[in-house]
């Protein structure tokens, strides 16, 4: 695919709207990073600066993923999803970038856009690497706002929007759909690797065995969906700041933590987590597992800028899955 990127110019009405006739841009740079939308730092002639989001097609580097028609974390990407989650982070308590505007009917650019708060370049993945002191307060704050994440309770699962719309199927336990999923995510996967097509039988026997110790549940929290501390950034006053959330989901808690417990490691237990259920704990996380095999080696297959270290994360995740099966 032959992607052309913004260029200034191609936002000079939306700026002279959003914050006046007389601001100039002086800077607009594509952030490394995203992969399913556009993420750019708009600079202005004042010195002020805000973050510019962009939902087109030129912007997205996955390919169709496969689905489970009730699998509420296909595809997580929209300025409409990025609105509902950001209004029920916000009422959460959750802190994240202040919206300034969000358009959907083309006016500026031929895409969904938003504008947001810049709260910098300070990620929470490089504090905890090169900073671990500096990193325990926003840790802490941070364990803090998941704690009001998972215990924002509902009695549906599914993406925020499904639910909101009256969308969201709940037919099946969820344990079933995440089964669905990993199964999914192991076919496409075996397809492209020998190892995990001579293990295929013995992983699938293994994600099964994994559900059948799981035991039924009917009330669901929000959760992000793939928090990781590159997902955190530190903001000049020390807070934490979730971003990339349009996947924002009601789901089991234990979905989150397997991710969370993945991405932070050994600082893991400074986000000071809620009960949680072992046995579906360990079915997520071996789902999990699979995903981070199945999805970095479907990007890699496409034009996505950082492929080898898609095919790391894919082989060290492949690893991982023959040991355990």
């Amino acid at each position: 695919m032959n992607r052309t990127f913004l260029q200034a110019d191609d936002v000079h009405d939306l700026v002279a709207e959003q914050f006046g006739a007389e601001r100039r841009v002086t800077g607009l740079d594509r952030l490394t990073g995203g992969s399913k939308k556009g993420v750019y730092r708009l600079g202005l002639d004042d010195r002020t600066t805000a973050i510019l989001y962009v939902w087109a097609a030129g912007e997205n580097y996955w390919p169709p993923s496969p689905t489970v028609p009730d699998d509420p974390f296909t595809d997580a990407s929209g300025a409409e999803l990025f609105a509902v989650a950001h209004a029920a982070l916000t009422a959460a308590g959750v802190r994240i970038p202040r919206l300034i505007m969000l358009g959907r009917d083309g006016r500026y650019l031929d895409a969904d856009i938003a504008l947001a708060e810049d709260v910098g370049e300070v990620r929470l993945e490089a504090l905890m690497e090169h900073d671990p002191a500096t990193a325990a307060a926003p840790l802490s704050t941070l364990g803090a706002a998941l704690r009001r994440m998972h215990t924002t309770v509902g009695p549906h699962y599914g993406k925020l929007t499904a639910i909101i719309h009256g969308e969201a199927p709940q037919a099946r336990r969820t344990e079933d759909i995440i089964v669905d999923r990993a199964l999914g995510h192991l076919e496409t996967a075996a397809a492209l690797d020998p190892r995990l097509a001579d293990a295929q039988h013995r992983i699938a026997a293994r994600v099964r065995h994994l559900r059948d110790r799981v035991s039924p549940r009917q009330t669901y929290v929000l959760v992000h969906g793939e928090l990781g501390p590159d997902h955190v950034l530190v903001s000049p006053a020390g807070e934490p700041v979730i971003i990339d959330f349009e996947g924002l989901t009601y789901f089991d808690v234990e979905w989150e933590h397997a991710w969370l417990q993945l991405r932070f490691g050994t600082a893991y237990p400074a986000l000071r987590p809620v009960g949680l259920d072992p046995d579906r704990l360990e079915l997520y996380r071996f789902a999990q597992t699979l995903s981070l095999i199945e999805g970095p080696l479907r990007i890699a297959n496409t034009d996505f800028p950082n492929r080898q270290w898609m095919l790391d994360l894919a082989e060290r995740n492949i690893t991982k899955v023959l040991a355990d099966a």
